[in-house]
């Protein structure tokens, strides 16, 4: 009777062990990424140390990237992983006598540095906490819920690297169709994302919708009129004026070809048929 009830019983403490080992699995993948999160200015931290409750502070992290801490006093956190935080007040902890062994852990209990600016035509503009080593361009996109209808293609990346200006033009299309990955750059604390205006262009006269529209990737003056709903009843694609800036900026007048490719800002003027 005893072992059928273990035969019977085993299925159900497999089932079990394996809730459990995905648990943990969980917890220890949480650890793992918060382990990696870079301190910065005003995050707030517990610090504690193993079988040393009078060390226990909590703390928020200085403009400076100090914190004070009970006797070792100020240490340089800012721009650690949380791990490497842990060794450095453990380190300063057993170099000073304080504690033989010292075990630190430290909790983070409010994100407030390393914080990327996601701002322009993007759905939700604001700042967005980089919750670990690895937040690059497409997820702070992702986390301002993309670019809007009316955002350009190309996001701008301004920050500082190395205590320099720093400035990067990245595709954003591209990084999803796998084209050019490599510019899905990690992004750092402080950088600012910026989506601009999409490129516009202008048609008006005979067209039968016009307005302003968006410049599509490649597009030509064919596709440009479609987009207007084509020339009115009254209007002729063969008598089309186009009207663009030049590198001086004075105002070209060009009889443009319905092959040719539509720049930013250009002014398409559908003329009356001549019958």
């Amino acid at each position: 009777m005893i072992r059928r009830l273990i035969r019977l019983a085993a299925p159900v403490l497999a089932a079990a062990g394996l809730c459990l080992g995905g648990a943990a699995f969980a917890q220890e993948k949480s650890a793992h990424d918060k382990a990696d999160y870079p301190l910065g200015a005003g995050d707030v931290i517990r610090v504690q140390v193993f079988q040393n409750p009078d060390l226990t502070v909590e703390t928020r992290v200085a403009e400076s990237g100090l914190i004070t801490y009970p006797l070792i006093g100020s240490v340089a956190l800012g721009g650690l992983s949380i791990s490497a935080a842990e060794g450095r007040i453990a380190d300063a902890l057993k170099q000073g006598g304080f504690v033989q062994q010292p075990q630190v852990n430290i909790a983070l209990l409010q994100v407030h540095g390393n914080q990327v600016a996601v701002l322009g035509q993007v759905n939700r503009p604001g700042r967005f906490p980089i919750e670990n080593t690895n937040t690059r361009v497409s997820d702070a996109l992702a986390a301002a819920g993309g670019a809007s209808p009316g955002g350009d293609d190309v996001a701008i990346v301004t920050g500082t690297r190395g205590g320099k200006p720093f400035r990067k033009e990245v595709d954003v299309p591209s990084l999803f169709l796998g084209e050019a990955s490599q510019d899905d750059i990690i992004v750092a604390g402080g950088d600012t994302i910026y989506v601009h205006r999409a490129p516009v262009f202008y048609i008006y006269g005979e067209a039968q919708r016009p307005g302003a529209y968006r410049i599509e990737r490649g597009m030509t003056v064919m596709q440009a009129l479609a987009l207007g709903g084509g020339p009115s009843p009254r209007g002729s694609e063969w008598r089309l004026r186009l009207h663009r800036k030049s590198a001086s900026g004075a105002i070209e007048k060009i009889s443009p070809d319905l092959t040719d490719p539509v720049q930013p800002n250009d002014v398409i003027y559908v003329r009356e048929s001549l019958f």
